[in-house]
């Protein structure tokens, strides 16, 4: 990994990719095939992109089957419990509607009502993420969604990895189709024979699946468009080399494009980290992967002090933030920008990702600057109520008036005007 020391201003925000004008096309084509032809259009694509051809889009109660005989019992007993651990948080999150009567009689209020179907995007490719399944689907069940679809694309046998059926059928999710790429996104957007629509999409993908959730953006919502997987660890000298080169490649691994940095005011530190990080990546099975993550997107910034290491994190403003240093909560208010904020030695990045019970779906590219990671209220909308009394419309009527007339509106102004000049 490479060393720099930070003496100004830092920024490694990356554009989010809008992809190439081909790219774009080919997205386009595959929506409109999909509009067109619904389900023959997502076996033909799926032949074409997964080089697997389907009797079935939906899983069928015997997948369902060998994926839990292909689970251990531990793994299913882990697997509940940060089920329950995410429940568990996502609870506390979710609010309710309310109401107020002011002292002229008038009534205001919000409701709070849940989507009436989502669709989430598990990605395939050369992992398995049943962490995504629970991420994304419990906390859509603590706010009352009813209708919850998940789409992945197969595998070369034609199914879903155990992981992600096993966890899927445990949540209680009926509708499970084996289709990936723009071609899933078509399908939740405007429906087929076989998968109605969705009101929102949820989920992480490659660059079609992110031009797909643009282009459909409008005819239904979507999450955000999710970058590349990001990591930053803010250390002193009183972390350990070799726990903190071991949370750096956690990430490197999951993508070429993935980012991991340490931020530290000690130089000494830095060059036991990536020392550390050198001989950890000899062993890893993902080795390729991690290394040109760690050669394109790792860096090492070696700062003055503590506090200017704490600004240059704020001007990251990364996905995941590690705080490893002797006082760690002590820096906790200093922080304003980061999705998921992990506080001393023990609190490494995967316990987040997996099983403490705070959501993974978190802001990439910086954008934790303005947005904040995956939780209740992503999946409920909020409709205002007003019921204004007589008492308040004759005392405010010529003000409301006098503001529409001021926009150039005279049939607004005239609507109140009609209720001021009929009173009874």
């Amino acid at each position: 990994m490479r060393i720099e020391r930070v003496t100004g201003q830092l920024s490694l925000r990356r554009t989010i990719e809008t992809g190439t004008e081909e790219q774009r096309r080919a997205v386009r084509q595959i929506i409109d095939d999909v509009r067109k032809h619904g389900d023959a259009a997502l076996k033909t694509y799926t032949e074409k992109f997964d080089q697997v051809t389907l009797d079935s889009l939906r899983v069928t109660e015997a997948e369902m089957k060998a994926a839990y005989e292909a689970m251990t019992e531990d793994l299913l007993c882990f697997i509940r419990e940060a089920a329950a651990n995410i429940r568990d948080y996502h609870a506390r999150q979710k609010r309710e509607s309310w109401m107020m009567t002011k002292e002229d009689g008038t009534i205001l209020g919000q409701k709070l009502t849940p989507l009436d179907a989502v669709g989430l995007y598990v990605p395939g490719g050369t992992a398995a993420y049943p962490s995504s399944v629970l991420m994304n689907v419990i906390p859509a069940q603590v706010a009352g969604v009813k209708r919850i679809v998940i789409v992945s694309p197969p595998n070369k046998h034609g199914t879903l990895p155990a992981g992600v059926l096993v966890a899927a059928n445990e949540l209680g999710v009926k509708e499970i189709y084996k289709v990936g790429g723009a071609q899933a996104i078509a399908a939740l957007a405007y429906g087929t024979e076989t998968i109605q629509p969705v009101d929102k999409i949820f989920g992480p993908g490659n660059i079609y699946v992110a031009l797909a959730k643009r282009e459909v953006f409008g005819q239904v919502a979507i999450d955000m468009i999710a970058g590349p997987s990001e990591i930053v660890v803010l250390a002193d000298e009183t972390a350990k080399a070799n726990e903190v080169a071991a949370d750096l490649l956690s990430q490197a691994e999951h993508d070429e494009r993935a980012s991991s940095i340490l931020v530290t005011p000690s130089m000494k530190f830095a060059l036991e980290v990536a020392s550390e990080v050198e001989k950890q990546l000899e062993t890893l099975p993902r080795k390729e992967i991690a290394a040109a993550s760690l050669e394109q997107y790792g860096a090492i910034y070696v700062t003055e002090t503590l506090e200017e290491a704490v600004e240059v994190v704020n001007e990251l403003a990364p996905e995941h933030l590690e705080v490893i240093t002797a006082e760690p909560t002590s820096l906790l208010g200093q922080i304003r920008h980061a999705g998921a904020i992990f506080l001393g030695r023990f609190s490494s990045e995967p316990v987040g990702d997996y099983f403490a019970g705070p959501n993974h779906v978190l802001p990439t590219n910086g954008t934790a600057r303005f947005s904040s990671g995956l939780s209740v209220d992503e999946f409920v909308k909020k409709s205002s109520i007003i019921l204004y009394s007589e008492q308040a419309l004759q005392e405010h009527g010529t003000k409301i008036t006098a503001l529409a007339r001021l926009e150039g509106l005279e049939a607004h102004a005239r609507a109140v005007e009609e209720r001021l000049k009929s009173r009874t």
